[in-house]
């Protein structure tokens, strides 16, 4: 299931982009008050807009916009949507989105698109470890994407590793679609239950939330630590409600595929021009194709490096390697610049750390402080060293550590209302 543009030259694919951006600024312009606005207020002619370099000619559009004037940005009456999804807020309130039937389409096209470029068909059976409620997009695009493409799903929900072992002896299923920290659990649960895992039938998981690699592409420390264990292949995917759309690791697993029939993606610097081949940004995307409250330019906020070489899969489309960290969560920490991602490998090469949660905060002076909560059963001197020595050798600086019990970092991790794992928490004072 690969479309005909995923494996066009990339003059082809540049073409056809730009003739869905034609479309998608007219619709704008048409429907969207929010965008109707920006237009008017910077005298922007859409037709000026030809290519996809005269896009640096349009506003971006932020978080803190479409979170303050997020109604402005449906571009349908309300009889027409179907479906309310929200933002997991991770930094900062939550924002709507409206859904029509044709976005739904769209969104189920994207997730058959994703899996199958992980190697799912239709002969598979995918358990769910996610949820589908509490508005949240990404388990209702699972379910949706494994019935395009005509896969099994089981609905099993997150956490519970007995739940999920009962339905992977009881059902079989073939791949995995879970947080890879919770993988670690499943082990663990496994090994005090005398559950040969490599006898499960498992052959896969479609991982989410938290990275696979290193910016090379090897395993990072968790994804070494669950195949040491499970005899099993670990697809990184990315994706986000704004987007709508998902970044899936084919079987070269060297990056997440961009399909470009759905999404236009930039990689801007801090002055938001593209970034010089090879160089980390941050992604900027335009939808293509989305109805009910489509996106120009929108800056997620994530930061990332394109790859542009070609993949043995036989596409040819652009790959996002591994998210380098969020934007907002940099922190300059005594003269170091760091971002959380760097902190979890270093955490979780340690098998004595069963849990923790990172918090920022400002100190006195008004520059960034870190502060790692651990939960361990060997709270240990010996264990803070070492921990600490980790850090110096890989970042060059080393964060206060403390040790606290499991409960206090598990009520951390899941505030009331979360649909994920919070594993970071940032008190700093925003300007």
């Amino acid at each position: 299931m690969i479309p005909k543009i995923e494996q066009a030259t990339k003059s082809e694919i540049k073409i056809f982009q730009e003739e869905k951006l034609a479309e998608l600024l007219v619709y704008l312009q048409e429907k969207s008050s929010y965008y109707q606005q920006v237009f008017k207020k910077h005298n922007l002619a859409i037709s000026s807009i030809k290519t996809l370099e005269d896009l640096t000619k349009i506003p971006t559009t932020s978080k803190d916009q479409l979170q303050a004037y997020n109604d402005e940005f449906l571009c349908v009456p309300k009889n027409q949507i179907i479906d309310y999804v929200t933002t997991s807020g991770t930094l900062g309130d939550p924002v709507t989105f409206a859904l029509t039937e044709k976005d739904l389409e769209r969104l189920a096209y994207n997730e058959a698109l994703s899996f199958a470029c992980s190697g799912v068909t239709e002969n598979d059976v995918m358990q769910l470890m996610t949820t589908m409620d509490r508005r949240f997009m990404a388990g209702l695009a699972y379910f949706l994407g494994s019935r395009k493409l005509g896969a099994g799903m089981i609905r099993v929900g997150a956490g519970i590793p007995e739940l999920q072992w009962d339905s992977i002896i009881k059902f079989n299923p073939t791949y995995l679609i879970a947080v890879p920290s919770f993988l670690l659990k499943l082990i663990e649960y496994a090994k005090q239950h005398d559950i040969d895992i490599n006898k499960s039938g498992v052959k896969g998981a479609i991982c989410i939330g938290e990275p696979l690699r290193n910016l090379d592409f090897s395993h990072n420390a968790l994804s070494k630590k669950i195949t040491d264990e499970w005899d099993i292949q670990l697809y990184s995917t990315y994706a986000s409600t704004e987007m709508n759309t998902a970044f899936n690791e084919c079987e070269a697993q060297q990056g997440g595929h961009h399909h470009p029939e759905l999404i236009i993606a930039e990689i801007l610097d801090d002055a938001e021009n593209p970034v010089s081949a090879g160089q980390v940004g941050e992604l900027t995307i335009s939808t293509l194709g989305v109805e009910g409250m489509p996106l120009l330019r929108f800056k997620t906020g994530d930061m990332v490096q394109a790859h542009h070489d070609a993949c043995t899969c036989g596409r040819t489309t652009m790959r996002l390697g591994p998210v380098v960290g969020r934007k907002k969560q940099m922190i300059k920490y005594k003269g170091t610049t760091l971002y959380p991602p760097a902190m979890d490998n270093i955490l979780n090469d340690f098998n004595a750390i069963q849990s923790y949660v990172i918090e920022i905060s400002h100190n006195n002076i008004g520059t960034d402080e870190i502060c790692i909560k651990i939960a361990t059963d060997t709270p240990t001197e010996k264990l803070l060293l070492n921990i600490k020595d980790h850090f110096r050798a890989k970042l060059r600086v080393a964060p206060k550590i403390e040790f606290h019990d499991k409960k206090i970092i598990q009520k951390l991790q899941f505030p009331a209302m979360s649909r994920k794992p919070v594993m970071v928490i940032d008190n700093r004072k925003k300007d």
